[in-house]
């Protein structure tokens, strides 16, 4: 059969080669043939369960084998897979349940509170599938992680490459999370793209300290499992040096990070101790990296070839810069990938030559099918393509082209923040805000940070006799949004600039 579908690929590699170790997590080491088996009992437990062909399973979980054995279970259960940041509180998981209808939820103990909050307000969860102890045995929705011993009947559905694989959810400038809808065909197409442009091979070790939750992760499982190459998956990059101790002893030849991760690394002082003579690729996206970041990167590791890339969920991959020409153009972030065409228009919506700055605009089978349940968001990204009948993803970003059509990203056409490689929607950090009793206004903007690429500042304004610190507003934010999200400074104004209709304006506040 020829693979079409998202998990044909860890089938026909499982199949292949069924004892070569997969996946390296902890202490814990599977082989394809004993993830595939995990998968298809866990797959059997949701299809008892009743979970149908395009239902969707939220995988609240950390990063981690059950992380990993639930994202081919829900495919292979012929479902829709949504993985979900372990750091999402409880409103906004509640919220993220409801918007997507979700039937099913694999969570685990550590989340469970979360959980439970967010399962009281939702009433189309029928069942969640709990990693640990301490589920109610009162609450019939509740089931332990068990993948069985094989005795469940499984039935692999009819599906095509037309049916969604998987719903990502990504902040907006509304400030409402939005899911970006992907089908097998989308995200077969970029994982192929991706890995023929990296040229990934089988016999590969890939680190991946990034979130399974977000696309720059979860595509690092999907093309280690495609190609038969091992990945190696760490819950994060908190502890940087237990991180490369592991690097040192798996040999790993791979190394994705986002340049938070590099800029911990090039601060590191002990870095030289450490073996890394097997690395022989670095890859970069979410945020670019400086000259400076570049010229280190390549100094501490010269033997390893360097990739500079650009993307965004709602296509996973636009561009990436060829190795060989960071030399000639270190900040530009390349051009399109293969089977993939990108240009530019202006704000008519025409095509501008080379030399030009306008929004970068995307064609491809990689490009998402839009965002769940939301017309009037996805009519403002995806417009009518240049032949008929097909559409193209308009970034909102702004870029510019030199002479030779090389790309170099210029801003975000909305007010998006990119903090540690994840976006933070201002709209969404500022609702919270609102919420604290003594805050009449605010507005939230995004700094330049050494570190962090950008840091979340707020701009606040009290109400008469209110008593708040910046401590208090920063311990609010971070009890209700994930941490990257909460403001690293907190600024108190008598006032917040405002535009002729009474609008806060925000030009100038950075």
């Amino acid at each position: 059969m020829i693979p079409m579908l998202l998990h044909d690929f860890f089938e026909h590699t499982a199949a292949r080669l069924p004892h070569k170790i997969a996946l390296i997590c902890g202490d814990q080491r599977l082989s394809y043939g004993e993830l595939a088996t995990r998968a298809e009992r866990l797959a059997a437990l949701l299809q008892q369960r009743g979970v149908q062909r395009g239902d969707r399973v939220a995988l609240y979980l950390d990063n981690g084998v059950e992380m990993v054995v639930g994202v081919w279970a829900a495919l292979k259960a012929g479902a829709v897979f949504m993985p979900v940041n372990p750091l999402t509180k409880d409103d906004k998981l509640g919220y993220l349940l409801n918007d997507a209808r979700v039937s099913a939820l694999v969570t685990q103990s550590s989340l469970l509170s979360h959980a439970r909050a967010a399962l009281r307000q939702n009433q189309t969860v029928h069942s969640c599938v709990l990693v640990g102890e301490g589920a109610d045995p009162a609450d019939a929705r509740f089931l332990p992680y068990d993948d069985g011993d094989g005795s469940r009947p499984f039935a692999l559905p009819p599906l095509i490459d037309q049916d969604l694989a998987a719903i990502i959810y990504t902040s907006g400038s509304t400030g409402s999370p939005k899911g970006v809808m992907l089908s097998h065909l989308n995200m077969v197409s970029a994982g192929t793209s991706v890995s023929t442009y990296l040229g990934l091979r089988e016999d590969d070790i890939v680190i991946c300290a990034l979130p399974l939750a977000f696309d720059y992760g979860l595509y690092q499982l999907i093309m280690s499992f495609k190609l038969g190459a091992t990945l190696v998956l760490e819950r994060g990059f908190t502890f940087p040096v237990k991180v490369l101790e592991v690097m040192v002893d798996e040999r790993v030849t791979v190394f994705p990070g986002v340049p938070t991760m590099f800029s911990l690394l090039m601060n590191l002082r002990t870095l030289p101790d450490f073996d890394l003579s097997a690395l022989r690729m670095i890859t970069n996206t979410a945020a670019a990296l400086s000259e400076e970041h570049i010229r280190k990167l390549r100094a501490l590791f010269p033997q390893a070839t360097l990739f500079s890339m650009y993307g965004l969920t709602e296509c996973k991959r636009v561009t990436y810069l060829p190795p060989d020409q960071l030399d000639i153009r270190p900040t530009s972030v390349g051009r399109g990938m293969p089977n993939e065409e990108v240009w530019l228009v202006d704000g008519e919506g025409r095509r501008l030559p080379n030399g030009s700055t306008g929004e970068l605009v995307i064609r491809g089978s990689n490009v998402m099918r839009g965002y769940w349940e939301k017309p009037q968001e996805t009519a403002k990204r995806l417009k009518p393509g240049p032949l008929p009948g097909e559409m193209v993803l308009y970034s909102g970003d702004l870029f510019r082209t030199d002479d030779e059509g090389w790309l170099y990203f210029v801003a975000r056409k909305d007010d998006i923040i990119k903090s540690r490689g994840e976006k933070v929607s201002p709209r969404e950090v500022e609702n919270v805000l609102y919420g604290i009793e003594g805050v009449f206004e605010a507005a939230v903007v995004g700094v330049p940070d050494e570190l962090l690429g950008q840091a979340v500042k707020a701009f606040v304004v009290l109400k008469p006799e209110a008593k708040l610190t910046d401590r208090a507003i920063i311990k609010h934010c971070l009890g209700h949004l994930e941490s990257f999200m909460a403001p690293k400074y907190v600024e108190f104004v008598d006032e917040l600039p405002k535009t002729d209709t009474g609008k806060i304006k925000k030009t100038g506040l950075a």
